[in-house]
């Protein structure tokens, strides 16, 4: 059942004030409190919570596991909140520009065939969309809502889940033809790649070696900007890629791609979240459409990869 008594909302905005301040008595001074006023709300929430959001010592204050995920969904929460707020005052209709930014195999997969249902159930919505593999800052290139793909890192940045996709190894059948599969990562030095042209957070590919996971990946003879570019690359017999099972599930389905090394995938996914800046300000009804309708109408999620005679099949 829950707690009337306890002032929730209270709690998650002293707490994001710390953490986006850098400190107790920041956020002290910012929302008119005493530090040990402060300390005592961040102490009620971690009791209440039964886990500890902060390390904190003389110098630094620093997120724990549990704290990070805490925060994104504070900051989200406090938001909705302002916006409701807002939208119950003002009865907000959805209109003006409406930027969106997106990974090329994303907005090409998924956003795209929404985009017309989007645009006709808010007909004094205009769309800006722009499909880029390059991490883009929000605010400088003045986007409302951006598509991630991988790891977030800590920002003030509002991220809505969207789904998740495992990796996998592939290549093309001509080049298994010519230059043979790779039977465990070590192969992979003799094998060629296709690599990136931007700085990756992993440097090599992820494999499982019993409870340990290490990393390998072949010489790049070629690198991409984007998902797509890699993907076809890789249908051109290049070399091996590295790519997600939502963009390429189709091409092994079809055999244009063979997956490789499966006995040694470690099985790790990429979430894919729509990020948006939603805390400093009430959210635009625009952009609180366009992520509803994300939300509603985006299911991102992989098919089993089974072995099949010689090849790999889709099911489920």
């Amino acid at each position: 059942m829950a707690r009337f008594d306890t002032n929730r909302s209270a709690e998650m905005e002293v707490f994001v004030r710390v953490v986006d301040l850098g400190g107790f008595t920041q956020a002290a001074r910012k929302l008119r409190l005493t530090p040990s006023g402060v300390s005592k709300l961040m102490s009620r929430l971690e009791a209440r919570l039964g886990c500890r959001l902060v390390t904190r010592t003389t110098r630094k204050l620093t997120l724990t596991e549990e704290g990070q995920a805490f925060y994104q969904r504070a900051v989200r929460i406090l938001a909705e909140m302002e916006e409701a707020e807002r939208e119950a005052a003002s009865g907000a209709t959805p209109r003006g520009r409406l930027t969106v930014n997106s990974n090329i195999p994303f907005g090409m997969l998924h956003l795209m065939p929404l985009i017309p249902r989007f645009l006709e159930e808010h007909p004094d919505v205009t769309l800006d969309l722009m499909l880029t593999d390059t991490t883009i800052d929000l605010m400088q290139e003045r986007a409302d809502v951006a598509i991630r793909v991988g790891p977030l890192r800590a920002s003030r940045l509002v991220a809505r889940k969207l789904g998740t996709s495992r990796m996998v190894v592939v290549g093309a059948p001509d080049y298994l033809a010519r230059c043979g599969a790779p039977r465990t990562p070590a192969d992979l030095t003799a094998h060629r790649g296709i690599g990136w042209t931007f700085p990756r957070i992993r440097g090599g590919w992820p494999f499982k070696r019993g409870d340990r996971t290490e990393e390998a990946m072949p010489p790049p003879v070629a690198r991409a900007s984007d998902g797509e570019a890699a993907r076809r690359l890789c249908l051109g017999g290049v070399g091996l890629a590295r790519l997600a099972l939502f963009h390429i599930g189709p091409d092994i389905e079809s055999g244009r791609l063979v997956p490789v090394l499966q006995g040694y995938n470690p099985g790790d996914r990429e979430d894919i979240h729509a990020v948006y800046v939603g805390h400093t300000a009430p959210l635009p009804a625009r952009v609180r459409a366009f992520i509803d309708f994300l939300a509603e109408h985006v299911r991102v999620s992989d098919p089993t990869l089974k072995r099949a005679g010689d090849g790999w099949k889709l099911a489920g």
